[in-house]
C-alpha cells in the first residue's frame, strides 16, 4: 500500500516538471519572437520604400543641362577656391551644392532594374560633367598666380582602404534614404559631404595646372573609388529591395539587354572588389611601414632621419639619414625589417648626407679647441698662483734676511747672493751655503763657512775649474768673508 502511495507521488512530480518545463519553453519563444519582430520592425526599411518615386528622383537628377551645368561650374570654382585656401569650410559648401552624384546614382539604379537607356544617359552625363570640372579646376589653377600644396589639396591623392568603406557605406545611406518616401534631405547632404566626389576632381585639375601627373592619377583614383562604389552600393540595396526589373516586347531584345547589363554590372563589381584588396593591401603595408620607422628608426637616438619614401610596385624603401651610417646599423635596420611580414621581402636602401657628417666633425673640432681653451685658462690660472707664490716666498725671504741681519750684522743675504749666482754663473743648478764646526787640536772648535756648487753635467772640467775660483772671490768679497771654501759636485 505504501509503495502504491509513493509511486503515486513520483508520478505526479514528474508531470508537474514536465509542465514546468513547457512553460519556460513558451516563454522563451515568446521572447525571442518580441526580439525578433522588435529587430524586424527597426532594421527593416522594405516597407518604408516608394520604387516609382525612387526612380523618377534619381533619373531627374541625371541629365546635366541649363542651369545644373553652371551650378557644376561654380561649385567646382568654389572647391578649387577652398582648396588653395586651405578652407574645409569652402571645400564642405562645394559639395552640398554639386550635382555630380545623380549620374552615379544612375548607373546603379540602371544596372539594378536592366534599364539600358538610363544607363547609357547616365555614363554619357557622368563623363561629361568629369571632363567640365576637370577643365574648370584646370583652368582656376592655371590662372590663379597662388599654387601651394594645401594639406586639402595632398589629402587626396593617396586613397586607402578609408575611403572605399566612406564611399561604400555612404552610397548606402544615400540610396536607402532615396528610396524612403519622404527623402531625408540631411542624409544625402551628409554624403554628399562624407564622400567627397568633388575635391579629388579639383585636385586633378590641379595636378594638370602645374603638369603633376602624380597628383592627377592619385586625385583621379580616388574620384573613381567613389564613384564605383556608391554606384555598388546602389546597385545591391535596389536589388535587395527587390526593385522591378524593365520587361522588354521584344525577347531577344531583352536578353541581350539583359546579358549586357549583367555584364556592365560585372564589370562594375570587379574593378570595386579589386580595388578594394588593392587599397586594403596598401593600408597594410603603410601600417606596417609607420611601425617600423616608429619603432626602429625614430626610437633611435643615434639616427638622425630626414626624410623617407616607400615604393610599394618595386617594392623599395627610401630612407635618407643625416651623417654617416654604420655597416652594423645599417645590417640591425635590415634584420629588423625582416619581423615586418608585410615588408620582409622588400629592399631597404640607406642614404647618408655626408656634408652633415662634416659638419659633425667640424663640430667636435669645435668643441675641442673649445676645451683646450679652457685647458689654456686653467694653466695660465695655474702659472699666476705660482709666480705669486714665489713673488711671496721671496717677500718672506727678504723679510727673514732683513731681520737676521737688523740682529745680527754678520748675517748673509743668501737670497740675493742666490740670485746673483744664477746670474752671473748660468752653468749652476744648485747652490747650498753652509756653516761647518771644525776643530783640528779637537779642543778648539772653529765655525768654517761652506758652498756646496753643483754644476750642469755637460760643462767640461777646465771650464768648471776657472769659474770656481771666480765664484770663490766674488763669494767672499758679497759675503765679506775671509775664508769661504768651495765643495764641488
Amino acid at each position: 500500500m505504501g509503495e502504491d502511495i509513493n509511486k503515486g507521488n513520483e508520478s505526479n512530480s514528474s508531470i508537474d516538471n514536465n509542465e514546468k518545463k513547457k512553460e519556460i519553453a513558451q516563454e522563451a519563444r515568446g521572447l525571442f519572437g518580441k526580439i525578433k519582430a522588435f529587430l524586424y520592425e527597426l532594421l527593416d526599411f522594405r516597407n518604408d520604400t516608394d520604387q516609382e518615386a525612387t526612380i523618377n528622383a534619381i533619373k531627374q537628377d541625371i541629365p546635366l543641362k541649363g542651369a545644373t551645368s553652371w551650378i557644376l561650374i561654380c561649385s567646382i570654382f568654389i572647391a578649387s577656391i577652398g582648396l588653395n585656401a586651405n578652407s574645409t569650410a569652402v571645400v564642405i559648401g562645394a559639395m552640398l551644392i554639386s550635382p555630380l552624384m545623380g549620374p552615379i546614382l544612375g548607373v546603379g539604379l540602371s544596372l539594378a532594374i536592366n534599364d539600358i537607356d538610363t544607363l547609357k544617359k547616365s555614363l554619357i552625363n557622368l563623363a561629361v560633367m568629369i571632363v567640365l570640372s576637370l577643365l574648370t579646376a584646370t583652368l582656376f589653377f592655371f590662372l590663379f598666380p597662388l599654387r601651394d600644396e594645401t594639406s586639402e589639396l595632398l589629402g587626396r591623392v593617396q586613397p586607402d582602404i578609408r575611403d572605399v568603406l566612406i564611399a561604400f557605406f555612404g552610397g548606402l545611406a544615400l540610396i536607402i534614404a532615396r528610396t524612403k518616401k519622404g527623402t531625408i534631405a540631411s542624409v544625402i547632404f551628409g554624403v554628399a559631404i562624407a564622400t567627397a566626389l568633388m575635391p579629388p576632381l579639383c585636385t586633378a585639375g590641379y595636378g594638370i595646372a602645374i603638369g603633376n601627373w602624380e597628383y592627377f592619377l592619385g586625385a583621379m583614383y580616388l574620384f573613381t573609388i567613389n564613384t564605383v562604389f556608391i554606384a555598388l552600393a546602389t546597385f545591391l540595396v535596389l536589388k535587395i529591395l527587390g526593385f522591378t526589373m524593365i520587361r522588354y516586347v521584344n525577347s531577344a531584345k531583352r536578353k541581350r539587354t539583359a546579358q549586357i547589363a549583367s555584364l556592365v554590372a560585372i564589370l562594375v563589381m570587379v574593378p570595386a572588389v579589386l580595388t578594394f584588396l588593392k587599397v586594403y593591401r596598401q593600408s597594410i603595408v603603410d601600417s606596417n611601414y609607420k611601425n617600423f620607422l616608429k619603432k626602429e628608426v625614430m626610437s633611435n637616438n643615434n639616427l638622425w632621419l630626414q626624410r623617407d619614401n616607400i615604393n610599394v610596385n618595386d617594392k623599395k624603401i627610401n630612407l635618407f639619414f643625416n651623417g654617416d651610417i654604420t655597416e652594423a646599423t645599417e645590417t640591425d635596420l635590415r634584420n629588423e625589417l625582416k619581423d615586418y611580414e608585410n615588408l620582409n621581402d622588400f629592399e631597404l636602401i640607406i642614404n647618408e648626407n655626408k656634408a652633415r657628417s662634416v659638419d659633425r666633425i667640424v663640430d667636435a673640432y669645435d668643441r675641442a679647441i673649445s676645451d683646450l681653451d679652457r685647458q689654456d685658462n686653467i694653466i695660465q690660472g695655474l702659472h699666476k698662483e705660482i709666480d705669486d707664490l714665489k713673488n711671496n716666498i721671496s717677500q718672506l725671504n727678504n723679510r727673514i734676511e732683513t731681520n737676521a741681519l737688523l740682529n745680527d750684522k754678520n748675517s748673509i743675504p743668501f737670497s740675493s747672493i742666490a740670485k746673483d749666482v744664477k746670474i752671473r754663473f748660468n752653468g749652476i743648478k744648485e747652490i747650498r751655503f753652509s756653516k761647518v764646526l771644525t776643530t783640528k787640536d779637537f779642543i778648539k772648535i772653529d765655525t768654517l763657512p761652506e758652498a756646496n756648487i753643483f754644476w750642469n753635467n755637460n760643462l767640461k772640467e777646465d771650464f768648471i775649474l776657472n769659474k770656481e775660483k771666480e765664484l770663490q772671490a766674488w763669494l767672499q768679497k758679497e759675503m765679506k768673508l775671509d775664508t769661504l771654501y768651495i765643495k764641488k759636485h
